[in-house]
């Protein structure tokens, strides 16, 4: 057969999976792409549910769509590119949380006659860390995936 037919292809392995597959670590994009578009869809779960009111569900849509991208390229290209804006979004959100998970920590005290603690707050706080565990995971395996692209990459002479 003709090196141009399509089956000569296949077997030659130049589909384009068999090119990604070729041409860096795959499983590791593809997990950091699978972290990445779970973030996207909870936040857009989130926005559409309104359980943070209408500020905080446009601010969610417009985080949804800016990593949304990302996902994509992650999944299909691994470039260093996307996955420096996956780890700073990342980072970003880790900060963000951070200082909701500050603002809230007040929640808790209380002087005069209040109760002292107050329990929906300290579940609120495990799912504000459990979410900055997650990005920190994401923005970890994006800057190892970038570490170990570089390293594939060949020295110039």
């Amino acid at each position: 057969m003709a090196a141009t037919s399509p089956a000569a292809h296949f077997r030659e392995g130049t589909t384009a999976a068999r090119r990604v597959r070729r041409s860096g670590p795959v499983l590791h994009a593809r997990l950091c792409a699978l972290l990445t578009a779970g973030s996207c869809a909870l936040h857009l779960w989130l926005a559409a549910s309104g359980v943070h009111g209408l500020w905080a569900g446009v601010l969610m849509l417009a985080l949804a769509a800016v990593c949304l991208p990302c996902t994509v390229h992650l999944w299909r290209h691994a470039g260093v590119a996307a996955l420096h804006r996956v780890s700073g979004a990342a980072l970003v959100m880790v900060a963000l949380h951070a200082a909701m998970l500050f603002k809230a920590g007040g929640a808790g005290h209380a002087h005069g006659g209040a109760p002292p603690s107050y329990a929906a707050g300290q579940s609120e706080h495990a799912w504000l860390l459990l979410v900055m565990a997650a990005e920190l995971a994401t923005a970890l395996l994006a800057a190892t995936l970038v570490a170990r692209l570089r390293r594939q990459q060949p020295e110039p002479a």
